[in-house]
């Protein structure tokens, strides 16, 4: 087996790993390491949601299954997000990878803040907010945005901000993940129509199989690990690699 493909394992490994444990941050940490590797920003989130197709669609319908979908919320975010993912994948495609990574590195260190930050402040309220406003469908536009210019993104900023608000965390999870199918099938089939993926089977087929061996480890470890601790040390990471690309970037 190629190297190269073993070292997308292994990305694809810690990422489904981070992922497990906070039930967010998988695209966000792939692709903030793919990145770092020194990897086009097109590229790099076109691999990951093609790797996602999978993992997000084996997600959605478990939680369907489980009753965990709110069809009312979904609905709200649904559209909205898939239109901001086809959005931000053209852009993506359509812009020199090189003058636009060092933009997607910082927005992959703010994401890397916000995780720190939502490990410190995010509570349930005493009384949970059912009510699911014209103001989800934005979030969920600039969730699906944010998704595809960042290679992830899609968990920390609509889950986290929904349960933040007071949302059922099962609920608001199980909803979101089965959204996220969609908003990152939309977006792969955009990038299957602009990009030769000839050039990055290894990355795919290499986060694929990482991912696969994690999964089934992290839902062990799940409520065993210290989530405050980890996601703490998660954005840490993130933000370092980050700033990484950044200097690379730029010099």
């Amino acid at each position: 087996m190629d190297l190269n493909i073993l070292l997308f394992v292994l990305v694809g490994f810690v990422a489904q790993m981070i992922d497990g444990a906070l039930g967010m941050a998988y695209g966000v940490s792939s692709n903030t390491f793919l990145l770092s590797l020194g990897i086009p920003p097109a590229a790099a989130s076109a691999s990951v949601h093609m790797a996602e197709v999978v993992t997000t669609g084996i997600s959605g319908f478990s939680h369907w299954k489980l009753g965990n979908v709110d069809w009312k919320l979904v609905r709200r975010l649904l559209v909205p997000g898939v239109i901001g993912g086809l959005l931000g994948a053209y852009i993506l495609t359509s812009v020199d990878g090189n003058i636009i990574k060092p933009y997607i590195a910082v927005y992959l260190l703010i994401m890397g803040l916000v995780i720190i930050y939502k490990a410190f402040t995010t509570k349930m309220r005493e009384k949970p907010d059912d009510y699911h406003g014209p103001r989800i469908s934005l979030l969920g536009l600039v969730g699906g945005f944010c998704d595809a210019i960042g290679g992830g993104g899609w968990g920390p900023v609509v889950t986290s901000t929904l349960v933040a608000r007071g949302k059922y965390p099962r609920i608001t999870i199980g909803s979101v993940n089965f959204s996220e199918f969609f908003v990152t099938l939309g977006q792969s089939i955009l990038f299957v129509l602009t990009l030769n993926f000839k050039e990055y089977w290894q990355i795919i087929l290499g986060l694929l199989i990482g991912g696969a061996i994690a999964a089934p480890l992290a839902a062990m470890l799940t409520n065993k690990l210290p989530i405050k601790t980890l996601m703490i040390m998660v954005g840490i990471i993130i933000v370092a690699l980050s700033i990484r690309t950044i200097i690379l970037s730029i010099k």
